[in-house]
């Protein structure tokens, strides 16, 4: 599903216009973006969190040139279900 096509659904079960309807999922989504950039997780009850997870720092090989890299630690976006919501789709 895409977003225009969420939008779509969201605009004809609430009778909202579909400008408005993508105009919030939008900002929805730079909102969810923004907490993350800034180390704060997201939590939406019943639905899930968006968490920052951070990657420890590794090594790595380069097979073609035969050498040893060093991937810094860094932070990556992850979402994590709420349990209602796995069951759900567990059931379906």
């Amino acid at each position: 599903m895409t977003k225009a096509e969420i939008a779509s659904e969201i605009a004809k079960t609430t009778g909202i216009d579909k400008a408005a309807v993508v105009t919030v999922v939008e900002q929805f989504m730079t909102v969810v973006k923004d907490s993350l950039a800034h180390g704060e997780n997201v939590y939406l009850r019943g639905f899930g969190s968006f968490i920052v997870k951070t990657r420890a720092e590794k090594t790595a090989r380069n097979i073609s040139k035969n050498t040893t890299i060093i991937i810094p630690a860094h932070n990556i976006p992850a979402f994590k279900p709420a349990n209602t919501f796995k069951e759900e789709v567990a059931s379906k």
